[in-house]
């Protein structure tokens, strides 16, 4: 569907200042959301909000529909009475880059002890009544999630294929039921940590609506291995009897990697799904949507034909295409949510013309990232040949920062001769009428200035900010999601300079974020 003239701004919560190793929802979340309303931006993307495994990738979320505890505000649970301020005292101290080994144990710690508070002083209070409606609304995924998580500690973390209860490893209900007994402490638990995400993410969701901010989700179109989803649904994925991958998923080489990129997620049984009529996956996007006002789905090419790869394989160079669900998932989704899905594709790397032919005929709009304008080939990524239905990055959370691109030093450039490198920054420079001192503000004009509907800024350009504050690298496992934004920053980033940006080329924000049309974005990579 058509978006309205929009700037965006991508950053994920745990890149916030604050909190206790990692930012979170607390008040700097609510500091940064009034920056963006000064400066007139009226739309903040986030990535995926699940809870992470322990490479931390928001993309290998061990559930679909659940919250990440780490993202909890402490100081906002001193607020509801569940914690004391000296209980803060021993936290993690922040730092330049994320600790979220430090902030789980510190604020897995706290959460207990909240719990303790909230079970023995909170009976037939207002709180405790709300937990349990939400429990009772939420059952559906809720149910299986706190279980799989008590259960995954009292098998020391292990993933849920290799648990030593092989049973429960294979989802046997007799065992569950009887398991449940002895774990009913730590399901609650894991029920009320979900019940505290929840209820601080909506309330930052209503005050950015009130500042007339939509929020942007992110829906990776795989579910990671060892997550509740494919532990309780594993009807609807391939998988061996015992559990592994029969297929993994991945992509081929592309602009990101040589060997391709190899995810290791097990694929879709998408003729067990299309038998269902596509109900988990329906249950999915409608409570991701209850969370944000749109969304991005990640490898959006995916649904027309997926990249699978045989296990044993230790790239994604020797895989092969098969078909996905195509027009049969979207009509199903269309019917559900209406034809104006609030979807937006990501379609970068190799697109077909039948990709392309499947996100249009659903109003879907593509992406368009400034970093692949200039490689020479393709004008694909240059403004000139843009339609409106489209969102304009300068770079996006799997890019180098535009000034990092554009310095292109170091191993992410390995693969680049140095007459390569020169000739992009040639091309950059001709077509963008600069002399590349200040190249990241120069993409910035570029993507407002552009006919996209939306264009979206990653925070590191706002700030022109060196590689070295780099989100991620595609095809890397650990040391990736680090990137922390000082309180200094957030304070002194430009954020006048931006705003008359915005109001020049007209994307200041026209009408309330919670207008009932929602709008959808299609991630078609």
């Amino acid at each position: 569907m058509p978006f309205s003239r929009l700037a965006g701004i991508i950053l994920h919560p745990t890149s916030l200042p604050g909190g206790h190793g990692v930012g979170d929802m607390g008040p700097m979340a609510f500091e940064f959301v009034d920056c963006l309303a000064r400066a007139g931006i009226g739309l903040w993307q986030v990535l995926p909000l699940g809870p992470t495994g322990s490479s931390q990738s928001p993309y290998q979320s061990l559930s679909s529909f659940a919250g990440n505890p780490l993202l909890i505000s402490l100081e906002l649970l001193v607020e509801d009475e569940l914690l004391r301020p000296n209980d803060l005292l021993s936290g993690p101290a922040n730092t330049v880059e994320a600790n979220y080994v430090g902030a789980a144990d510190f604020k897995q710690s706290r959460l207990h002890l909240a719990y303790k508070r909230f079970e023995r002083d909170t009976a037939d209070s207002g709180l405790s009544r709300e937990f349990e409606e939400f429990t009772d609304n939420e059952a559906y995924w809720l149910d299986d999630f706190a279980f799989f998580m008590a259960a995954k500690f009292t098998e020391d973390g292990r993933p849920w294929f290799a648990w030593k209860d092989r049973a429960l490893s294979r989802h046997d209900e007799w065992t569950r039921r009887e398991t449940e007994r002895l774990l009913t402490r730590s399901i609650r638990f894991e029920k009320f940590c979900q019940f505290l995400f929840f209820r601080q993410w909506m309330e930052l969701k209503r005050y950015a609506g009130s500042h007339n901010i939509r929020l942007m989700g992110d829906v990776p179109i795989y579910c990671a291995h060892d997550s509740a989803d494919v532990w309780a649904s594993r009807e609807f994925f391939q998988l061996e009897p015992g559990g592994s991958a029969s297929a993994m998923a991945g992509v081929p080489p592309d602009y990101f990697s040589d060997t391709g990129q190899l995810w290791g997620n097990p694929l879709y049984d998408w003729d067990s799904l299309e038998k269902d009529n596509y109900r988990w996956w329906l249950k999915r996007i409608n409570a991701t949507l209850k969370m944000v006002d749109q969304i991005r789905i990640d490898h959006f090419r995916g649904f027309e034909a997926y990249w699978a790869v045989a296990q044993g394989e230790t790239t994604a160079v020797n895989g092969r295409w098969r078909p996905g669900p195509g027009q049969k998932f979207f009509s199903v989704l269309r019917q559900s949510l209406g034809d104006n899905l609030p979807i937006v594709a990501e379609d970068l790397g190799v697109i077909t013309p039948r990709v392309d032919a499947l996100r249009q005929a659903n109003g879907l709009p593509g992406m368009k990232v400034l970093h692949f304008a200039f490689g020479g080939g393709s004008d694909l990524y240059l403004p000139h040949t843009y339609t409106h239905n489209t969102v304009c990055y300068s770079a996006t959370h799997d890019n180098d920062t535009s000034r990092g691109w554009y310095d292109a030093i170091g191993p992410d450039y390995a693969h680049m001769t140095p007459s390569v490198i020169e000739a992009e920054r040639d091309r950059a420079r001709r077509y963008l009428g600069c002399d590349g001192s200040d190249i990241a503000w120069n993409l910035i004009r570029l993507a407002l200035s552009s006919v996209a509907d939306t264009a979206i800024i990653p925070m590191q350009d706002v700030l022109n900010l060196p590689n070295t504050c780099r989100m991620n690298r595609p095809g890397l496992g650990e040391g990736q999601w680090l990137w922390r934004l000082t309180r200094e920053q957030l304070t002194d980033a430009p954020w006048g300079s931006l705003s008359d940006l915005v109001y020049l080329y007209s994307r200041q924000p026209v009408k309330p974020a919670t207008d009932p049309v929602l709008d959808v974005v299609v991630e078609d990579k």
